[in-house]
């Protein structure tokens, strides 16, 4: 998985953290649709990881702002196969990015509403401020999350807060399962060779260029061509075939996670639709 970068290491010491996996068919109105212009507002830089101001379909003005990143980003460690944090406090700060990449300010969370590296790999924090208070200081709206499962084929965008980079390719196909060391993730994305991510792009929004709406969160590769190792996720299919792709990148579907949000943004793991680990 892609190893969070830790103060102001080289890139080339490092790579980058965590791994998921699914399938869907191709739609060809996703696939043809003129794109959207895709740029940094409203990504975030961590101190090691890269992430975004999101919203629920849902999400009001004056519910308080959330941030997604990895669950392999979190401040207090990489949970482990089977954990998950939920309402845990926090006060780690974010860099909030203009259009071009510019720093205009920093965002703090109040606490962790949910973290886990199971089945997925996403943290994501409850801010101290509101939406309408960012949008009013800064000129910023949070990017919204998809519920509809991304398409084969489609053109996406994987924007780094952390390196002021955007990737630029298309869903390769999706992986049943996708196990790296100790986790397994299930319905990952799988990226066309375009997209080399590195360390630091680590929760990374992957924008579908046609909807300008996050579809996935970008988080591991295989570098080295081993199996199934720390850095080396394996594609093991329903029939229990494992492949390996050496430089080839994946990031874990999101589209599921609304459902575990209710008014207010509140977390609530009961909901209906939610399938989302629970502790």
């Amino acid at each position: 998985m892609k190893k969070p970068l830790l103060g102001a290491l080289s890139a080339s010491l490092l790579a980058g953290t965590a791994a998921l996996a699914g399938a869907a068919p191709a739609s060809a109105a996703s696939v043809t649709a003129p794109a959207v212009t895709v740029d940094f507002a409203g990504t975030v830089a961590l101190s090691n990881c890269s992430g975004w101001l999101v919203r629920m379909p849902g999400s009001t003005a004056s519910d308080p702002a959330l941030v997604m990143t990895n669950g392999h980003c979190l401040e207090t460690g990489m949970p482990g196969a089977g954990e998950v944090v939920v309402n845990q406090s926090s006060n780690r700060s974010f860099t909030l990015l203009s259009s071009t990449g510019g720093r205009l300010g920093t965002v703090r969370a109040s606490k962790v509403a949910y973290a886990t590296m199971t089945d997925t790999d996403v943290t994501v924090y409850q801010l101290s401020s509101s939406y309408a208070t960012i949008t009013s200081r800064y000129g910023i709206k949070p990017l919204t999350l998809s519920t509809t499962h991304p398409a084969a084929g489609a053109g996406i965008k994987v924007v780094s807060g952390y390196w002021k980079k955007i990737y630029s390719c298309n869903v390769d196909g999706f992986v049943y399962r996708l196990k790296e060391g100790e986790w397994t993730f299930k319905d990952s994305v799988r990226y066309t060779s375009a997209c080399d991510t590195i360390g630091g792009t680590s929760g990374s929004p992957v924008v579908d260029t046609a909807s300008g709406q996050v579809v996935a969160i970008n988080n591991t590769g295989n570098e080295n061509g081993e199996r199934c190792t720390v850095d080396n996720p394996c594609e093991v299919a329903a029939d229990g075939t494992v492949t390996v792709r050496q430089g080839i990148n994946y990031a874990q579907e999101t589209y599921s996670i609304p459902a575990c949000f209710g008014p207010g943004n509140k977390l609530d793991l009961t909901r209906a639709g939610c399938v989302l680990p629970r502790p």
